[in-house]
């Protein structure tokens, strides 16, 4: 089965509440960006994902607006289960922007990258808000994929979620939303594609939207139902 789940931003302690240990060794659990755990290098961190690669599930994840790029891309690329991967651990998984995986018997659509909150401020001279947000190139490296399976998956995983969500989301908010080319793009994929399930991250908000849209943090979902564990 795939599970999904949201940011984990570097907690190793979200991987040990009771939902995550249920899961076996034909499980894939999927973060949806800002995993955490490819950050500086540093011993704690290499030690964490060491405690991950001893999970019996497939640890997978897309990136986010807040990670660090240089070191993420410095991993070699790979393919897994159809789609370009980073391989991090033995178990561990980088899903690359634009891929389409067949995942526990599934097409998973991924597309990572966000906004940060200041990327207006910090996009001009700033590499690695640059890299949060995807490039055109990868843009339509999704757009050809999906076009091969005829704009049909059952799986939509991102980061961001399309502009509308997004606006709807943070109706009452005391700033107002910010939306970028990766948005609008979500919102074409949401009027152009056929899927079953659609979960986002960036928001950090449980939250049931529509029988195809949830927005996810803490919780672990079953994909295929939708249903909290």
């Amino acid at each position: 089965m795939i599970y999904i789940t949201g940011d984990t931003h570097g907690n190793i302690n979200r991987f040990s509440n009771g939902a995550m240990r249920r899961l076996t060794g034909a499980d894939t659990l999927i973060v949806c960006g800002d995993f955490g755990f490819v950050w500086d290098n540093s011993k704690q961190e290499l030690r964490h994902l060491r405690q991950l690669e001893e999970k019996k599930y497939t640890v997978c994840f897309i990136d986010g607006a807040h990670e660090n790029f240089d070191l993420l891309n410095s991993y070699s690329v790979s393919e897994w289960n159809g789609g370009k991967v980073h391989r991090i651990g033995a178990n561990i998984y980088h899903l690359m922007r634009g891929q389409i995986y067949n995942i526990n018997g599934q097409k998973v659509f991924v597309m990572g990258g966000g906004e940060s909150p200041d990327i207006e401020l910090r996009y001009e001279n700033d590499a690695w808000a640059r890299s949060a947000i995807p490039s055109q190139n990868e843009l339509l490296e999704g757009a050809r994929n999906l076009e091969k399976e005829k704009y049909s998956v059952d799986l939509i995983i991102t980061h961001e979620p399309p502009a509308k969500v997004k606006g709807l989301l943070m109706l009452g908010e005391k700033e107002s939303a910010q939306f970028t080319i990766l948005n609008t793009y979500f919102d074409e994929l949401a009027r152009v594609c056929k899927y079953r399930k659609w979960y986002f991250g960036s928001l950090h908000i449980d939250k049931y939207i529509s029988t195809t849209q949830t927005a996810v943090f803490q919780n672990v979902i079953d994909s295929r139902t939708g249903k909290t564990l």
